[in-house]
């Protein structure tokens, strides 16, 4: 893809620039730290936690990326030995060219889930596959705006593009849909820690909090259904 280039990240990891629109996929402080404590720790593990620690888990993704948010929680479920049944949405794939010059699974320290990393990317779209005994992930390629489910999920990681860049994705309407998709006492996570954005997410239902955020950003938002 030329307009997409691989950017390394200041803890490391790899991240991609979009020259479109002009907008990286991650914190350039950290995308492997971004992940980990905007998705995992205040998302999946707060939500695991207060729910008495269940042993299988509904996750919703919107914006499937890079996959390094579906390789952490491929991750967490083996350590945990919890089954995730990770459902992503992504209209535009990336081409594995690129995928297979990224460094998620020597940035975790851990060589051996790079064969889990490309299974993510491989793995055929718009059908669940099982990556492992722990892990399953089904991705559907198509915008938040058109995707429809009557399953209800555990746990919504939103990692669309800034609002700044693309607007249309973080409307109260789209949130609302968010809303929606999760089960009561479900949990929406994101970096984003706009104004607008607590106060649509407030506006549909959810409980929100203000989180502080990860290393070079100083907070991020968690919505709860109560």
């Amino acid at each position: 893809m030329e307009n997409i280039k691989i950017i390394t990240t200041e803890d490391g990891s790899h991240s991609l620039y979009h020259e479109g629109l002009k907008e990286t996929y991650h914190s350039f402080h950290g995308a492997l730290q971004e992940s980990i404590h905007v998705f995992i720790e205040k998302g999946l593990r707060f939500w695991r936690t207060k729910s008495g620690l269940p042993k299988q888990v509904n996750i919703f993704e919107v914006g499937f990326g890079t996959g390094l948010n579906a390789l952490l929680a491929a991750q967490f479920a083996i350590e945990n030995e919890v089954h995730i049944n990770f459902t992503t949405i992504e209209p535009f794939p990336l081409e594995m060219e690129v995928i297979k010059q990224l460094n998620y699974a020597s940035s975790i320290g851990q060589d051996d889930l790079n064969n889990v990393f490309e299974e993510l990317h491989s793995s055929k779209w718009e059908e669940k596959v099982e990556i492992n005994p722990y892990f399953s992930i089904y991705k559907i390629n198509t915008k938040l705006e058109d995707f429809q489910t009557n399953q209800k999920f555990d746990v919504l990681f939103f990692d669309a593009f800034a609002p700044s860049k693309q607007a249309e994705l973080w409307t109260a309407d789209l949130m609302q849909k968010c809303f929606n998709l999760l089960k009561i006492g479900g949990v929406f996570t994101t970096y984003s820690a706009k104004g607008q954005l607590k106060r649509d997410l407030k506006s549909v239902g959810f409980e929100v909090e203000t989180l502080p955020g990860p290393p070079g950003k100083k907070e991020m938002v968690r919505g709860v259904v109560n």
